[in-house]
This record gives C-alpha cells, sequence and structure tokens, in this order.
C-alpha cells in the first residue's frame, strides 16, 4: 500500500509540476521581480514620433500630468478627455506611476497610458524609486534623464529624486544638464526642463538647489520648468527671476496642465479639469 500512495504521488506532484511551467497563471511571481512582458524601450519610440509630428511647428500643445499612482479609474478619464480633443501634440508624464515600485504597477500604467491618441513620455518620480523600481521603469520606458526637441523647444527631463538613492549618486545628474546645454543648440532657441521634484522639494537634493537652478539656465532659452510630486496645482517663480515652476498635481484631483509653446519664446499655461 506504501509504494502505491508513493507512486501516486510522485505522478501527482509531476503533474502539478507540468502543470505550473506550463501555466503562467499559477506563478505568482514576487511583486520586485523585474519581468517585463508587452510594449518596452517606449520614451525612444515615442520620442522619434513627438519629433516628426511636430518638426516646424510654430506652436506646440503639451498636457502634463503627473502622480498617477494608484487612480487608475481616474487615469481612464483622463485619457479619454485628451484623446477627445485634436489640438494636443503630446503628454508628459511628471512621475510617480506607481504607489510602491511594483513591477506589475509600472505595467499597468503603461498600458493604459498606450491608449492614448498620440505620444508620451514619461520621468521617474520618488515613488517609482521604491524596490526595484527603478529597473522596472527603465525596463519599459528607458533611461531616467533624456531629451528631445520638439519644434524648436528642447524638453530637458531629469532624474530629481536624491533621497530615493540615499545621496550616493549625482541626483540631479549635472553633467547631464551641462551636456544638454550645447547638444544639438543648432536644432532649438528655447527650452523646458521637466522634473517630478523641483528644488525645495523634500526628495530633492536641497543643498545644490541654487546650483540645479544655475544650471538650467545655461540650457538656451529656458522658458519654465514642470514638475510633479506636490498633489497640487502650483506655478511657482521660486528662485526670483521669471522662471516659473509649473506644478501638477495628483490624479485623484481630476486636473493636468496644458501648456501653449511657441517659437518666439512665449507660452500659455492653462489648468484643465475633467
Amino acid at each position: 500500500m506504501y509504494i502505491k500512495a508513493h507512486i501516486l504521488d510522485t505522478a501527482f506532484y509531476a503533474i502539478m509540476l507540468t502543470a505550473s511551467l506550463h501555466s503562467c497563471e499559477l506563478i505568482d511571481y514576487h511583486p520586485y521581480d523585474v519581468r517585463i512582458s508587452g510594449e518596452s524601450d517606449i520614451n525612444a519610440k515615442n520620442i522619434m514620433r513627438i519629433e516628426d509630428k511636430c518638426k516646424d511647428k510654430e506652436k506646440i500643445k503639451v498636457a502634463a500630468i503627473g502622480d498617477t499612482h494608484k487612480w487608475y479609474d481616474e487615469l481612464k478619464l483622463l485619457i479619454k478627455d485628451i484623446n477627445s480633443r485634436i489640438d494636443i501634440d503630446f503628454v508628459i508624464h511628471d512621475g510617480d506611476m506607481s504607489e510602491f515600485g511594483y513591477t506589475q504597477e509600472f505595467i499597468w500604467t503603461r498600458d493604459y497610458l498606450q491608449n492614448l491618441n498620440i505620444p508620451y513620455v514619461s520621468l521617474i518620480g520618488n515613488h517609482d524609486c521604491l524596490g526595484t523600481g527603478k529597473e522596472a521603469f527603465e525596463a519599459i520606458f528607458g533611461p531616467t534623464d533624456f531629451s528631445f526637441i520638439a519644434g524648436n523647444i528642447k524638453f530637458v527631463c531629469l532624474n530629481t529624486n536624491a533621497l530615493e538613492y540615499d545621496y550616493s549618486q549625482p541626483i540631479p545628474d549635472f553633467e547631464f544638464i551641462i551636456d544638454e546645454s550645447t547638444s544639438r543648440t543648432d536644432e532649438f532657441s528655447h527650452s523646458v526642463a521637466c522634473m517630478h521634484a523641483r528644488p525645495g522639494d523634500d526628495v530633492f537634493n536641497n543643498n545644490v538647489s541654487t546650483v540645479f537652478h544655475h544650471y538650467l539656465k545655461m540650457i538656451p532659452g529656458l522658458m519654465c520648468c514642470i514638475n510633479g510630486h506636490g498633489h497640487s496645482l502650483k506655478n511657482d517663480d521660486i528662485f526670483g527671476d521669471g522662471i516659473i515652476y509649473h506644478q501638477t498635481t495628483s490624479l485623484d484631483d481630476r486636473a493636468y496642465l496644458l501648456f501653449t509653446f511657441n517659437n518666439d519664446g512665449t507660452y500659455e499655461c492653462e489648468e484643465i479639469h475633467f
């Protein structure tokens, strides 16, 4: 009886093992296990679309969103609102797509944003740096510092979440900013800096706030800065020099910012509530 039972147990184990190896539904990966399926390298792909779409345009319209976190129902409504318009050229997500840095949170947000009718780029937020979030972000979206040119405007997108790196890495990366001030200068005359945390925020390295702003102003024609993290709509001249930091809010407020950038260096910022 023991031998028979042992054979049956062994056969049952073999069947269950085979089934588990052939059924993803039976495998529950760790939330910080960076296993990515579906679209990847999204920022680079969409930057090509943005630069091609906006080439030689005299006016660029940009929707700035941020801190979508866990508000997926609101994200669906936001996408519906943006898709209902025909005047927006692209979307900038200011970071914090996730709450805990779980890989699945990035995949969920990516899959929602893929329903946009227009291209988008995403920055990394402080929540996105938790656990293996940085690795998941890079696998899906690409480098955490990047830039692109729309019309005659360069958008410089920066990782400013110094606290999440325990101040052990050069964040913000001044070398990257300096390089951007001299790269492709024959292709743009104005610029916009985008980030998640701005100077003065709790996760920003405020020991270098003034230096950071100084380096940003080295980028030709800096018009303004766009940031998230604060979960409220704000427009502040932080350093008293006319460079406004425009802050997006979290999606539970059901609002985003709509920018109109003109090739003469002027711009307008409008709050959109949906």
